[in-house]
């Protein structure tokens, strides 16, 4: 502890620790600089930072910074993730996955939303602090969202983004990003971070490596845009850099990117964090430097702040070899202490109005409402044939089938926090029609070959020996400790392995980031067979069969099923036991199995053909699609896919089905564009729901029987194959998305279907514009169709005389209205020279007279297919652009 004259004070707010200094004698008491809430934020931050030693300063460029317990500068780790909800801090509001969130087309809901997190954010980091607790996952700082351009469908964290457009990604990113900072005027209630910068879009098996080149045009088309308007309109506190390199330089080793594109071209004020690992990569695997030392030199001189990882340990020798001066290590300490002084981290709680938000805010009614109101907003009709949709709910028997139709993994994606009650569609249509219509339900078949279907595993098989004889139920030994040492704290018979303490512990006394079970006894299965037999559990487990070890996890991140396969035959007894220890974060632990070589192909069979209608519940799920590859399955690879199209053992199950002749809706749930080519012309009602979240079964029955008319629009372009796309590798942006793309698509981006119909007329705009000038775009929407709805009505432009190649249209403005029947509605866009400009031989970005396209309507216009199911149309005209040419930059 710092003292002066030993006449310190102490004093306790929000967490931190104030020290009162005498500067003379103990009748006059100071305030320290840092402390004094009078004076500005930069000195405030250039007094704190001006006491610490070179060793202290590089130690708080770490992702996990320590304390300097002498300048009371507690602990903090800047590793949070608030995706679609606060994510892996446990109980938490779950929202649809991000890609869902982009299918809204609304960026005021987007925005509350996004409001609604941090407010949960806010909430849950006090809660944290009060505990002592300061480690991964209960911070401020969120390193949220990512907005790259998903590009490519193949991409497994696709899901992730907003889509395959800039201006769509850019507007609801900046909605997204305002939420999540907050609008006081002194204080962010929390940080947003647009990542990953920049021209990142997968492979993701190859991105420690990969180096992505692409020409100027396309990075300022394409790969740029909504990052500028992240940090210019959003103003995002926080970038996120790459693994990749762009063009030979790693992302975050690119004065190019983070110097002068990011902070002088842009203004850019706040920091930039490496992605994890990513500072390893330039020394390591990209091989642009070849000692750690300088791979940190060159990251922090070109811009990069804060490390997720280790290698900024080796800046202090990076100073002593010359490769970087301490005075450029201030500049970076000192951006990383403006974001935590801006966060109120060194103020009394009751200056700091975000840090009073109660903790009952977490998962309340107005959230879990919010919830459901977003997922309603994300679902997508891509089809209705002859209105077979909506059914009604006294449709008789109604048969559920699907892998995906009652798991609750696949509602929440990934980067997910935990829901307290999450509906399944499966329990959503049966509430929705009971009493009114019978429902049955078949799994049908596994999501892919080989993948299981887990349920945990029953009460009627678990045992323990007691006097001799087996009893019901497995003996569990818990611990006040996670190392299953000494004698434990208590000993109970547990009839099943299903727990869930969220963040808490099993005992009132236990300490809920330290503790362990060990559950003995046996298993005596009833049916022979080889059975998949693990578990699904955080923070580790380990699981042992007869003696033997089966699986062991361990993951301070996420909780997740580990499993492997063993034969079991019926009435034979195994010994089981299941070691489970808590470290950090939410607790919970199932133990899991399935047996391999049941016949869901004929149960679902015998459902449908019992049933008056069939609702088919199919698609991907995380454990397919994402940042890493969770499982071995064919057609994907390393959390990325390989086909485009569903797996095999699906697209079996829904032509058998539909083959019975019965009224089939096929329900989607995924993260990314799926080549459902053969259910599109042969299901005459498909619904894309994405991963919708806690309450995706309310919403999916909703749109179901007709209680909401849905009025999603899809944020990327579905694929009939990947023969119509450009290698996977290749960034060049030619025929990739709809702006790019000339070939005929499944679904274009910007559709989607709705219970009612629009029409579109008087289309007003001027007949020229001088280039540099604004030009008004106005049209009337009418509601044409019997029963209200929404529409999002969508503006896009082409240069039509180019002498530079250009997109063949831009999505440059939408706007998601209601209608009552018969009611019109003028919509108002106003397009900017930015909005006409295009990046001439020379790449500047130019306004360039000629002729300009202009198209409005509930979709983007060309679409050829499908036309005896549109429920929207387009209007078009053009303008000219007269004068010089006209200097955007």
């Amino acid at each position: 502890m710092l003292t002066i004259h030993d006449c310190s004070h102490l004093l306790l707010a929000g967490g931190m620790l104030f020290l009162m200094i005498s500067a003379v004698g103990c009748g006059s008491e100071k305030t320290l600089p840092y402390l004094d809430t009078s004076l500005s934020v930069d000195e405030r931050v250039n007094d704190l930072v001006s006491r610490m030693t070179l060793e202290e300063k590089v130690s708080q460029m770490l992702n996990s910074s320590p304390a300097i317990e002498r300048l009371d500068v507690p602990t903090y780790n800047w590793w949070n993730e608030c995706l679609h909800g606060v994510a892996r801090a446990g109980r938490a509001t779950v929202f649809p996955q991000a890609i869902g969130l982009a299918a809204m087309w609304d960026s005021g809901h987007m925005n509350r939303v996004a409001t609604a997190i941090s407010d949960e954010a806010r909430a849950k980091h006090h809660d944290f602090v009060k505990k002592g607790k300061r480690g991964i996952y209960q911070g401020l700082t969120f390193w949220t969202p990512n907005i790259n351009i998903f590009r490519d469908p193949r991409w497994g964290r696709g899901m992730e983004t907003y889509g395959e457009d800039p201006f769509l990604t850019g507007t609801m990113s900046v909605a997204f990003i305002k939420g999540i900072q907050g609008d006081d005027p002194k204080y962010l209630k929390a940080v947003a971070t647009a990542k990953h910068y920049a021209v990142h879009s997968g492979p993701e098996w190859n991105r420690h490596t990969f180096d992505a080149v692409t020409d100027e045009r396309d990075l300022r088309e394409t790969y740029l845009p909504h990052f500028k308007m992240a940090i210019e309109e959003g103003g995002a506190f926080s970038v996120m850099g790459a693994y990749n390199r762009y063009l030979g330089e790693a992302c975050c080793g690119s004065s190019l990117l983070l110097n002068d594109i990011l902070r002088k071209e842009w203004g850019f004020d706040g920091y930039v964090v490496s992605d994890c690992g990513a500072i390893h990569d330039i020394f390591a695997n990209h091989k642009v430097v070849e000692t750690p030392e300088e791979a940190a030199a060159l990251a922090v001189k070109s811009g990069c702040e804060l490390n997720c990882g280790e290698v900024y340990e080796h800046l202090v020798e990076a100073v002593k070899q010359g490769h970087i001066s301490e005075d450029e290590i201030d500049i970076a300490v000192k951006r990383l202490f403006e974001a935590r002084f801006k966060l109120g981290m060194f103020d009394p709680d009751d200056m700091v109005d975000y840090a009073n938000i109660p903790y009952s805010v977490i998962d309340c009614d107005e959230h879990r409402s919010l919830a459901l109101e977003t997922a309603h907003k994300s679902i997508v009709l891509l089809k209705n044939d002859d209105g077979l949709l909506p059914l009604k709910k006294d449709a008789g028997t109604i048969a559920v089938i699907g892998p995906n139709a009652n798991d609750v993994e696949v509602l929440l994606g990934n980067y997910n926090g935990i829901p307290t009650e999450p509906i399944t569609p499966l329990a959503g249509i049966t509430h929705k029609v009971s009493g009114q219509s019978e429902v049955i339900h078949a799994f049908g078949c596994e999501w892919a070959e080989n993948l299981p279907n887990f349920g945990v595993v029953p009460a009627e098989v678990l045992f323990h020996e007691e006097d001799g004889e087996l009893k019901p139920g497995l003996k569990g030994d818990y611990f006040k400790n996670a190392k299953f040492e000494g004698e434990p704290a208590f000993t109970q018979v547990d009839p099943e392995i299903n727990f869930n303490w969220w963040e808490g512990a099993p005992g009132e006394d236990f300490n809920d980031d330290n503790f362990s079970i060990r559950w003995k006894g046996v298993i005596v299965p009833k049916v022979s067979g080889t059975y998949s037999l693990g578990a699904y559990g955080s923070s580790g487990f380990s699981l042992f069969v007869d003696g033997e070890p089966l699986v062991r996890y361990q993951n301070p991140h996420e909780p997740r099923a580990a499993y492997e396969t063993v034969e079991f035959e019926a009435g034979k007894r195994y010994e089981l036991q299941i070691d489970y220890y808590e470290l950090f974060g939410i607790a919970n632990i199932d133990l899991l199995w399935s047996l391999g070589g049941r016949d869901y192909r004929s149960e679902a069979l015998a459902a449908a053909k019992k049933a008056d209608t069939v609702i088919m519940v199919m698609g991907l799920s995380p454990r397919l699609e994402g940042e890493e590859m969770k499982v071995k399955v064919d057609g994907f690879r390393g959390g990325d896919r390989i086909r485009l199209d569903l797996p095999d053992i699906q697209q079996k199950l829904m032509k058998d089905i539909v083959a019975l002749g019965k009224p089939t809706v096929l329900v989607m749930l995924n993260g990314s564009a799926v080549a459902i080519n053969w259910a599109s012309e042969n299901i005459p009602a498909i619904v894309e729901a994405w991963y919708p979240g806690q309450a995706a079964g309310t919403a999916i029955a909703d749109v179901l029987f007709g209680d909401y008319n849905p009025a999603g629009r899809l944020p990327v372009t579905f694929y009939k194959s990947p023969d119509q796309l450009p290698p996977f590798e290749e960034y060049a942006m030619k025929g990739s998305t709809y702006r790019y793309f000339e070939g005929e698509p499944l679904y274009p981006f910007g559709y989607g279907l709705s219970y009612t119909t629009f029409s579109y007329g008087n289309l007003v705009m001027p007949e020229k514009v001088t280039a540099g000038e604004n030009a008004e775009i106005k049209a009337d929407v009418t509601n044409s169709g019997a029963v209200a709805g929404e529409e999002v009505v969508q503006l896009y432009i082409s240069d039509r005389e180019a002498d530079v190649p250009v997109p063949i249209r831009s999505l440059k403005g939408f706007q998601r209205i209601s209608l009552a029947p018969g009611e019109t509605k003028t919509v108002t866009f106003t397009l900017d020279a930015e909005d006409m400009s295009l990046i001439d031989a020379s790449y500047k970005r130019v306004v360039d007279p000629g002729v300009f396209e202009i198209a409005v309507g509930g979709k983007q216009p060309g679409f050829k297919g499908h036309a005896d199911a549109e429920t929207t149309s387009v209007v078009s005209g053009s303008f000219e652009v007269t004068g010089d040419v006209f200097s955007v930059e």
